[in-house]
Parts: C-alpha cells; sequence; structure tokens
C-alpha cells in the first residue's frame, strides 16, 4: 500500500504484530488459549491467532511455509470477498479456510497497515466472535449505545 511521504506527520503509524497483541488485550472478556500458538478468545470462541507453519499457506518462490501467518475472523463470507478483493491490504487466503469467515495475513506485512487500520480488523474479528454481553461492554467503554455503530 502506498503512502505519501508526508504519512508520519499526518499521524499514519505503521502497525506492528505487538500492535495486535496490545489491542487484542484492550478488548472487554479477551483470554489467550493455553498451550500451542498464541489464540485471542472471547466469549470461549477464537477471534484471532498465530497459525503453525502449515503446508497451505507457503512462499510461491520458494515453497517454503510462511511461519508468521496471523488468523482474523470475519462477520461473514461477503466480508472475506471485500477484504480480499482489496489489493492494498495485505490479506490473504488459502483453499484451506474456504467457506471459513477468516482472513489471512503475514506478520511480515503487517506493517503495510496503520496501527488504526489494524486496530478496525481487530476489533472486527473480536465483534464476529465476541457475546452479546462483551459487546455491550466494549460499546459502553467506547461511549457507544447503538448496535449498528460497530458493522
Amino acid at each position: 500500500m502506498d503512502r505519501p511521504l508526508s504519512a508520519a506527520a499526518d499521524g499514519w503509524r505503521p502497525a506492528t504484530v505487538d500492535h495486535i497483541r496490545e489491542i487484542a488485550r484492550s478488548l472487554p472478556g479477551v483470554s489467550l488459549a493455553e498451550g500451542g500458538p498464541t489464540v485471542y478468545q472471547v466469549s470461549r470462541r477464537s477471534f484471532l491467532f498465530f497459525r503453525n507453519p502449515r503446508p497451505d499457506a507457503v512462499d510461491p518462490d520458494t515453497g517454503e511455509r510462511y511461519t508468521d501467518v496471523i488468523v482474523f475472523w470475519v462477520d461473514s463470507e461477503l466480508e472475506k470477498e471485500a477484504i480480499l478483493a482489496d489489493v492494498s491490504l495485505p490479506f490473504f487466503t488459502t483453499p484451506h479456510f474456504d467457506g471459513h469467515p477468516s482472513v489471512l495475513v503475514r506478520g511480515s506485512r503487517i506493517g503495510e497497515l496503520s496501527r488504526d487500520e489494524l486496530a478496525g480488523f481487530v476489533e472486527g474479528a473480536w465483534l464476529s466472535r465476541a457475546g452479546p454481553r462483551a459487546v455491550a461492554k466494549w460499546m459502553k467503554q467506547r461511549g457507544t449505545s447503538d448496535e449498528a455503530d460497530h458493522g
């Protein structure tokens, strides 16, 4: 994604993998699953996880498995298609995730998003999996009472 040369002056900060962790932990009701790769959960459901290297996500030039794939749940297959259609975004999918409401991104490409853009994707993943109480608590924290504001 091309950014203007004055992006830093405009407040644009490239996102980092640490921002994912910071944003995910700041959301109500978030827990980390025990054992294995990092999995963030809300309402006992995963919404974002760091994936082990798998044979379906490989470098097209070398055939080596990506070691830095992160999975974000999305609200629907339609939302997934819209995200994937936006070539300015670093998200992708693999046949393993066909029919699954999620998108993938390599940690090495997170910096192509701003921190604010990343926050939107982390919050969207959380909202797609959170129960009504967690959503209500989050909306109260944000000073929002209309559920339509999050979708």
